[in-house]
C-alpha cells in the first residue's frame, strides 16, 4: 500500500501573454507548492477501482482515472489499482486540486507497478492530462511556460507561509474558461514578470513585492461579492493580496507563521474562516 499527499498550489506570478493558436493560453507562472493537500491511497488489484470521500467526484471524468489511462495507454502496463482519495483542498477555488491528485496517481502507480519512469518522463504524459499537472510531478517551487507544461524546477523559497481565504460566494461554471475569455489584448504581458522573479529566486531573493497575477484586474468583475472578502483580508494586516490561480480563492503570503497567525486571528474574529499553509520544498513533494 502506497500513501501520498497531493499538494495544493499557489501561482506566485501567473502572466497570460496572449491566446495561442490550439485555443489556448500562453502563460508565464511561478507555482509554489503549499502545505494543503488531499490524500490518496493506492494498493495492488487486479483491476482497478476508485473510490473518493467526495461522492459526486467518484466518475469516471476525475483526472486520477484520467492518470490511470494515460499511464496504461503510455507503457502498455495492465495492472489494476485500488485508489482511494481523500479531499481535503477546496474545490473550484484556484489552487489545483484535481490536478494534483492526477500528479500524485501517476507518480504512486509509477511505484507501485514497478515502472521506474523518470520524472521527465511522467511530466510528458502528465502534460496530455492537463496544463497544472506536469507541476505537481517536481512540487516545490517552479516556473511554467507554455500552456503552463514547461517546467523549470527553481530554488525553494524559504520561510514562507500564506492565508487562504476562500470567499463564500458564487462561481462561475467553467470559472477558468470564462476568466480568460474576460481577458483583453491590454490584460496580456511579455512573461518579464516570470523571468525576472525566477532569476530572483535563483540568487536567494525572496523578499516581498514579487507577486502578481493578471487576473487581479478582472477579479471583482468575474466574483460578484468577492471585494468584501479582499477588504478583509486588507483590514486584517495583509500587504499583498492575490487570486488563487483563477480563484476565487485570495491568498496573502509571509516570511513567518508569526506574521499570518497574527493576520488569521483578526480574520477569525470577524467569524472569517482561514486557512494557514507553509510552502512545500521540492524534497517535501519530491518524485
Amino acid at each position: 500500500m502506497l500513501t501520498l499527499r497531493a499538494y495544493a498550489k499557489l501561482n506566485l506570478v501567473l502572466e497570460v501573454l496572449g491566446r495561442r493558436e490550439d485555443g489556448y493560453h500562453e502563460v508565464a507562472s511561478i507555482m509554489q507548492a503549499i502545505g494543503l493537500y488531499d490524500v490518496l491511497t493506492l494498493e495492488a488489484a487486479g483491476e482497478t477501482r476508485f473510490s473518493c470521500s467526495a461522492p459526486e467526484l467518484q466518475t469516471g471524468g476525475n483526472l486520477v482515472l484520467k492518470a490511470v489511462r494515460a499511464l496504461r495507454e503510455a507503457t502498455g502496463e495492465k495492472a489494476g489499482a485500488r485508489i482511494t482519495l481523500e479531499k481535503k483542498i477546496p474545490r473550484d477555488a484556484g489552487l489545483g486540486g484535481g490536478s494534483s491528485d492526477a500528479a500524485a496517481a501517476l507518480k504512486g502507480l509509477n511505484r507501485l507497478w514497478g515502472l521506474g519512469l523518470a520524472a521527465d518522463k511522467l511530466a510528458e504524459i502528465a502534460a496530455g492530462i492537463g496544463s497544472d499537472v506536469p507541476f505537481f510531478i517536481y512540487g516545490g517551487t517552479c516556473l511554467a511556460q507554455g500552456r503552463g507544461e514547461k517546467i523549470t524546477p527553481l530554488p525553494d523559497i524559504k520561510s514562507s507561509w500564506f492565508v487562504l481565504l476562500q470567499p463564500g460566494i458564487a462561481v462561475p461554471v467553467n470559472k477558468t474558461a470564462a476568466l480568460y475569455s474576460m481577458l483583453e489584448p491590454a490584460h496580456y504581458s511579455g512573461g518579464g514578470w516570470a523571468i525576472g522573479v525566477a532569476e530572483r529566486l535563483k540568487n536567494g531573493e525572496t523578499e516581498a513585492g514579487i507577486l502578481y497575477n493578471t487576473f487581479d484586474s478582472i477579479a471583482a468583475e468575474a466574483y460578484n461579492g468577492l471585494q468584501r472578502y479582499h477588504d478583509a483580508l486588507e483590514k486584517a494586516g495583509a500587504a499583498e493580496i492575490h487570486l488563487a490561480g483563477s480563484g476565487p480563492l485570495l491568498f496573502s503570503m509571509f516570511g513567518s507563521k508569526q506574521a499570518a497567525l497574527a493576520v488569521q486571528l483578526k480574520l477569525s474574529q470577524i467569524n472569517m474562516d482561514s486557512i494557514l499553509a507553509p510552502g512545500v520544498t521540492r524534497d517535501e513533494a519530491r518524485y
